[in-house]
């Protein structure tokens, strides 16, 4: 094994206690993400996938689908933090390893695919962004309205590199109206909560405290920047539907009513 793809999924949570095991249209939230990682993951033999837990029921439960579980310290407050403690649980070190999120199971398809390739590739830490067209932007506009710190976007470099996350919508754009005549695509990129990091980039990031303009959005990936890890970001197709985490009974409504519009992108186990 050279990458571990690790699955965050704690106990506590103060609006939705217990979240991993709730149920999302007949199978639980966590057996979902699973299922979307052993999807990406595919055949490929030098990829282990675990989840990482505080709790001995979600541990059985991800056993019981057929996937590894570490127990891990429930003072973790981090889901990287919970993802390292995974990998230095496993028998060798792994070179890379991927935080997939485990209130997050309905990723852009290609996302984990793309963020691995990065790695192998060089890159000390990666992490996908979604391409916003105009209805999009507006859409992320209106809801910012209403939730202002739901939602990342990025900016980035012609390479990829992420140059800045932010909870506002940058970049700021000027001649908006000139620009939407001309071209489809806004500048704007969202960001998708999926990290991938070389071993050495994740043990620099746990050992340093979080910084000031990591507090202040409330954006771990900033600390990143501040300390000088390059970020690459992959460009993704967006997802069927909205990408953003379960978080709320609401969430787990929306969710499902987006299912039955749509159908379930949830593949088998």
């Amino acid at each position: 094994m050279s990458l571990l793809v690790v699955i965050p999924a704690r106990a506590g949570s103060s609006r939705l206690p217990r979240k991993p095991l709730r149920l999302i249209a007949g199978r639980t939230l966590l057996h979902r993400t699973i299922a979307m990682a052993r999807a990406a993951i595919g055949a490929r033999a030098d990829v282990a996938l675990t989840v990482a837990t505080d709790d001995d029921a979600i541990a059985d439960h991800a056993r019981a689908v057929g996937c590894d579980a570490v127990m891990t310290d429930s003072a973790i407050a981090t889901g990287s933090g919970r993802a390292l403690a995974a990998a230095q649980a496993q028998p060798a070190s792994p070179r890379f390893v991927v935080n997939l999120q485990g209130d997050s199971p309905f990723q852009p398809e290609g996302a984990l695919g793309a963020v691995i390739a990065a790695l192998q590739n060089g890159a000390p830490v990666a992490t996908p962004v979604i391409a916003l067209d105009w209805p999009a932007l507006d859409a992320l506009r209106d809801h910012k309205t209403r939730s202002p710190f739901s939602g990342t976007t990025c900016a980035r470099a012609p390479d990829g590199r992420a140059l800045w996350f932010s909870k506002t919508i940058i970049p700021a754009i000027r001649h908006e109206d000139k620009l939407r005549e001309t071209d489809p695509r806004s500048p704007v990129w969202r960001h998708v909560g999926l990290y991938g990091y070389a071993i050495e980039a994740l043990q620099r990031f746990e050992a340093c405290p979080p910084t000031l303009l990591e507090n202040l959005e409330g954006l771990e990936q900033l600390r990143l920047l501040e300390l000088g890890i390059p970020v690459m970001t992959v460009a993704v197709d967006p997802p069927r539907f909205d990408s953003s985490g379960i978080d709320t009974e609401a969430d787990i409504s929306r969710v499902e009513a987006l299912i039955a519009l749509y159908g379930d992108p949830t593949p088998p186990l």
